[in-house]
């Protein structure tokens, strides 16, 4: 221990003497003429302001001055902060303005300032525009995250000069949050991209071996009579859809066209210049964006990211346990997110009875749902968030008797988060609660579904030393379910936990539970400065824990570590200029002790002097225990082995950009997966993109999973047959996107993503002993083709019965794709023009083969086409 502490005064104690820098500090002056916003700086008042010049860069030769000379103003009245830049270029034919979306990142020259609006030195909103007009805008969070989901409602205006190109910009005090009072002092900092030179300069910047970056920012003065009263923004929208479906041939309920009318509206309201609410009535939640089509064997579940704006917006104030340090690594650990949002509104969970058609809704539908969001007292940070959706009720026939059966019940969704800061950012201490609580009118869905849950966690930071070289950081949290007998019995069974495992020692099955609680948490040490990097943690999940009625899992009975340290180079060298290289090691242990992961991976990456990018990374697994192969069955063994990763990419600045990656992996039994994804962006005009990303995986264990039977016989294997295959598995699949943007607010973006799956079994075999790899191929198997099924006898003539099962062969094949026409016709008022195409088919034919892919053009298609439009009203 006291070998530790040296070590650690020792790293720390030269940044201890370290002075903190004095921030550059600019007072505003007000104005009360008008200032029309065409972006070309001829009001008066431009030329009356003192500027603000002096730029350094980050990119590419940190710390130099920068290469084009840039002077910004700013004033205010009461309403607006205005913002104006003349960005001077001595080769004005070469400033890069390629047009796109709003937030869509190209490499072309920009300008943007960042705002610290609260002072806290931790989070601020950034505005900007490119040099073809296109609005980029966010939050930023814990320093150093920009989340650019939040798209506020102001003006910009670009335009070219004989000497480069000038910026205004008017920001409503309506869309930013601050402490009002008399003496009002914000952070301030301005960013301008030179994409010829890959150039990055800013007012204020993060050197590039150190962390914190709001925290820097200059300080702005001089604001006061300022409003950002109560006012009221409503979004009003409404919507037609023309859905023309693929559906069962005589289905009473769907003649395969359906066209649906809807309204309804979003509200925004501040409460004062800090708290604003945020509610929503019958609010749609259509996904303009499709979720990528997988193909998933294991029995974990697949994660989405959420793409609906009003949980999109201000998604950062929930965000849990991952405050303070800037590198969150995660070493075979996956963190649970106690608030994973697409669990509000999600597809029915309850079963059918038996039907011979059946209309079954595709989400339940939100009646309302409301959030308060606020900057409280001194640094307290609070969010709130309620939503309630309504009973569904699915339509099913059988023997042409009609009756609806409920598949959803009425639900309430809470969430509550606060998050208080102390001394500048450098401590921290927060907490977060949720609550599901289901009202069943079905008594059949209280076996099927969790009456309510409940969730809290604690999370907290604490930076050391003067310059905040390390920081440690940590969560705990809590959960608890309760549930009918039947139900908490299945809980208990699903991939989550596995409590009926024969040969789990920690907990066994109990089906008199009602009640089901756990814990979890984490803590982790980073070094924030210098060339070399350090960071360690270690954390826990308790068997019991589950948060998945509003949060996200993906295991437990886990006790998880890893050491990590690396090295950088941030100034150009002979071949490179940035290098770092990195290594690790980590292990995993169950709560019986078993260690069930234990590697040492080691990576490096690194940008060239052309900026071209190129890494590659690689791990070796040692024998380890495998708890989760059988699926609820006992323990086998992991096998060593080896594996990697590496990519390559060009330089992003040219018109024609090509990038690679791939990965591999291997055992010593042979058992092996690989597969790469090309990467290519063509940008014809400066208006136009063109992306294609292919890639194909092979997958070959020698031990898929294929099902387990009951079996007297099987004593070694606890009355169990554990069945598995031998697996060839091809994936192919590609993103492909074409990106038109007429204006910076009228585009159209076209995606599709074809993928075509199969796999084929063979060497079937069963789990001859626990705690082994040691698997006995069945030599008395047959196969009926008419059927399809396979009938195997483990032991001959012997007592054992034979064991049946379907065949798993399959191919999987589809297309999914959109044409989204986006135009924003008013400030904050879109019109939306959608085209979602959808083509699917399954075999059990498991030979691949690229010709299939043309196939699935034969398949059946579903259609549906969307109207929306919504018109911000600022009352």
């Amino acid at each position: 221990m006291r070998r530790f502490l040296l070590l650690f005064l020792m790293l720390t104690f030269p940044f201890l003497l370290c002075a903190t820098p004095q921030k550059p500090e600019f007072n505003i002056q007000r104005t009360d003429a008008p200032i029309k916003i065409n972006g070309k700086l001829d009001e008066a008042i431009w030329s009356r302001l003192k500027g603000i010049s002096d730029f350094k860069q980050r990119d590419p030769y940190e710390g130099e001055k920068a290469t084009q000379k840039t002077i910004v103003y700013l004033t205010y009245d009461q309403e607006n902060l205005y913002v104006g830049a003349h960005l001077f270029d001595n080769a004005p034919d070469s400033i890069r303005a390629l047009l796109s979306r709003r937030d869509v990142e190209t490499k072309s020259d920009r300008f943007g300032i960042m705002l610290d609006t609260y002072h806290d030195l931790r989070s601020g909103v950034y505005f900007g525009l490119t040099a073809a007009g296109t609005y980029f805008d966010g939050v930023i969070s814990n320093e150093n995250n920009f989340d650019e989901s939040w798209d506020g409602v102001w003006d910009g205006a670009v335009s070219r000069t004989n000497d480069g190109w000038t910026v205004e910009m008017r920001i409503p005090f309506s869309q930013l949050r601050f402490h009002n009072g008399a003496d009002i002092t914000w952070g301030v900092n301005f960013t301008r991209a030179i994409a010829r030179n890959n150039e990055e300069d800013y007012l204020v910047y993060q050197p590039k071996k150190e962390q914190g970056f709001v925290s820097r920012f200059a300080l702005l003065k001089g604001l006061h009579d300022i409003r950002s009263a109560a006012k009221l923004e409503l979004l009003p929208y409404v919507r037609g859809e023309a859905a023309y479906l693929n559906v069962q041939k005589g289905n009473p309920f769907n003649s395969g066209s359906r066209y649906t009318p809807d309204f309804g509206a979003d509200l925004k309201y501040s409460l004062s210049s800090n708290i604003t609410l945020n509610a929503t009535v019958n609010p749609d939640f259509g996904q303009v964006e499709v979720d990528p089509a997988v193909v998933n064997l294991s029995d974990v579940e697949t994660f989405f990211n959420e793409k609906r704006p009003f949980f999109v917006e201000g998604a950062s104030t929930f965000r849990f346990g991952r405050g303070g340090s800037s590198n969150n690594i995660n070493m075979n650990w996956s963190n649970p997110n106690f608030f994973y949002s697409r669990r509000i509104g999600r597809a029915p969970q309850g079963s059918l009875p038996a039907y011979d058609y059946a209309d079954k809704p595709s989400g339940a539908r939100i009646l309302g749902a409301g959030k308060v969001t606020a900057k409280l007292g001194d640094n307290w940070n609070v969010g709130l968030l309620g939503a309630a959706t309504n009973k569904e009720v699915a339509h099913i026939q059988l023997n042409d008797k009609r009756s609806g059966v409920e598949v959803e019940p009425y639900t309430f969704y809470g969430v509550g988060r606060a998050q208080k800061e102390f001394d500048a950012g450098r401590r921290g201490l927060g907490f977060i609660s949720t609550a599901t609580v289901r009202s069943f009118d079905d008594p059949r869905l209280k076996d099927e579904l969790n009456k309510n849950a409940f969730s809290f966690g604690i999370d907290g930071w604490s930076f050391f030393g003067k310059e905040k070289s390390w920081v440690l950081s940590g969560w705990a949290g809590y959960s608890r379910i309760n549930a009918t007998k039947s139900r908490m019995l299945s809980v208990q069974q699903n991939s989550i936990h596995r409590f009926q495992r024969p040969d789990f020692k920690f907990i066994t099955l109990d089906s008199n539970l009602t009640v089901l609680s756990g814990f979890a948490g984490r803590l982790s040490l980073n070094k924030e400065r210098g060339a070399w990097q350090f960071n360690t943690a270690i954390g826990f999940i308790d068997p019991r824990f589950d948060v998945n009625d509003l949060g996200f899992l993906w295991n437990t009975n886990v006790i998880n570590a890893h050491i990590a340290t690396g090295y950088r180079w941030t100034d150009p060298g002979k071949y490179f200029r940035w290098l770092s290289v990195f290594t690790a090691f980590a292990a995993n242990l169950d709560y019986d002790g078993n260690r069930t992961a234990s590697f040492g991976f080691s990576q490096f990456n690194g940008t060239l002097l052309n900026y071209y990018s190129l890494g590659m990374g690689l791990f070796y697994n040692i024998r380890t225990k495998n708890i989760r192969r059988t699926r609820g069955g006992p323990i086998t063994l992991n096998n060593p082995g080896i594996g990697g990763f590496y990519y390559f990419s060009s330089d992003s600045r040219k018109d024609i950009v090509a990038g690679f990656n791939g990965n591999f992996n291997t055992d010593t039994n042979n058992e092996k997966s690989y597969g790469f994804n090309l990467n290519l962006e063509w940008k014809p005009a400066d208006n136009v993109s063109f992306s294609v990303s292919p890639g194909y995986f092979v997958n070959l264990p020698k031990v898929q999973w294929v099902g387990a039977f009951d079996d007297p016989q099987a004593a070694s294997t606890f009355g169990k047959r554990y069945v598995f295959a031998a697996m060839n598995q091809h994936t192919f699949s590609a993103g492909i996107r074409l990106n038109w943007t007429f204006t910076p607010k009228l585009s159209l973006q076209l995606y599709a993503q074809p993928l075509l799956s199969s796999a084929e079994y063979s060497k079937f075999k069963y789990l001859n002993r626990p705690n082994s790899y040691d698997f006995k191929e069945f030599t008395d198997i047959h196969y009926s083709a008419d059927d399809q099924n396979y009938t195997a006898d483990p032991d001959g003539n012997g007592a054992a019965q034979s064991l049946s099962w379907y065949n798993p062969d399959f191919t999987f094949k589809s297309i999914r794709g959109n044409a989204v026409l986006r135009w924003e016709y008013m400030p904050g008022s879109t019109l939306y023009l959608v085209w979602t195409q959808s083509r699917s088919d399954f075999s059990s034919d498991g030979r691949f083969g690229f010709n299939k892919i043309g196939d699935i053009t034969n398949a059946p298609a579903d259609n549906i086409f969307l109207l929306k439009i919504n018109y911000w009203l600022n009352i």
